[in-house]
């Protein structure tokens, strides 16, 4: 099983239904008793995705709400019965049973979302056997970060076509997608809304952002062999670690916020100078100085985990972006006014 979530990427909204899920019933209902109905909703919908809270995302989230608070073993949390009684016990009864009928059906609007909680391997070795289109579907509609490591697990043969479905993909119809979903759910039961979404550009944009690089290399041998103009609007649409040079200072400092020290130093072994110019530029002096002082003293690095290191860093701007934390531009066309 892998967990859900990162502790060192936890988002505000979630972090806080965890901090509340953790503090329990009672404490729940008073914080709901000072919330709109909204704010009741969207944490109600939060808890709804969390299953477990391991000691580390606890400590995690003791950070911003309290002094210490650890754990030896993993919480399993009944986030059903959790949010059912206290939504109930705070709002009257209309307002908690559309919120309670709300919440189940934006959870039926995610197919797949169950994948977070299934090995990767395992999960892989499912999907491997269906037929490309399927594969290109089923990835199309699991969360990016998901698809990602399936894509990379896939046979390298299979990589660019089924990258390449994904970006030809179609409205698929709700049905469809519930079959295959509840289906491979079935199959992995050991282990572990309207209208179908569609592919396209952005969805295999999102999953390339993800995969190691002899996967992308892969992948866009491929669609540039069947398709350069495809090929073209990909690297367009891609964000990649030099694309930080165009971002304001104020986000660069947020990104840098949950980088790590080695990682950092990693990122620019083959950065650019405007690359390192830019990160220097939002250090502090000494944190510069030492940064400088690492690098320089740095003997080979393997290019794997150089490229591994620059992935985490576009990863955490483009979670900090989902979070409307900070915003990323990427071309000519996002100039903001």
């Amino acid at each position: 099983m892998v967990d859900v979530l990162d502790p060192s990427n936890i988002p505000g909204p979630k972090k806080a239904a965890i901090f509340l899920m953790v503090m329990g019933e009672e404490y729940t209902k008073k914080a709901f008793e000072k919330m709109t109905e909204k704010e009741i909703a969207d944490l109600a919908f939060e808890m709804s995705s969390i299953d477990h809270i391991t000691p580390e995302i606890m400590r995690a989230v003791s950070l911003d709400f309290v002094d210490k608070f650890e754990g030896e073993s993993k919480i399993i949390i009944e986030s059903e019965s959790f949010i059912r009684n206290v939504v109930k016990s705070t709002l009257k009864d209309k307002q908690a049973n559309a919120i309670l009928e709300d919440l189940e059906k934006k959870k039926q609007d995610k197919p797949f979302i169950w994948s977070r909680n299934v090995n990767v391997g395992t999960l892989a070795g499912y999907v491997v056997g269906e037929h490309p289109q399927t594969i290109a579907m089923i990835l199309a509609h699991m969360p990016s970060e998901i698809s990602s490591e399936l894509l990379m697990a896939m046979p390298t043969e299979l990589k660019g076509d089924i990258a390449m479905r994904i970006a030809k993909l179609g409205q698929i119809s709700e049905d469809v997608v519930r079959d295959v979903d509840k289906a491979l759910k079935l199959e992995l039961s050991g282990a572990v809304g309207p209208g179908g979404k569609a592919g396209g550009l952005q969805v295999l944009v999102d999953i390339i952002n993800g995969v190691d690089k002899a996967t992308e290399d892969a992948v866009m041998a491929h669609v540039e062999e069947d398709n350069p103009e495809m090929a073209n609007d990909i690297r367009n649409l891609m964000f990649v670690f030099e694309d930080l040079t165009g971002i304001d200072d104020t986000a660069m400092r947020e990104i840098l916020k949950k980088v790590e020290g080695q990682q950092l130093t990693y990122a620019l072994k083959t950065a650019t100078d405007e690359m390192k110019e830019k990160i220097y530029s939002n250090l502090s002096q000494r944190a510069g100085e030492m940064l400088k002082d690492d690098l320089e003293a740095m003997g080979p690095v393997r290019l794997a985990e150089v490229e591994e290191a620059q992935q985490a860093i576009v990863r955490a701007a483009k979670e900090l972006e989902a979070d409307g934390t900070i915003t990323l531009g990427k071309g000519k066309d996002d100039v903001l006014v």
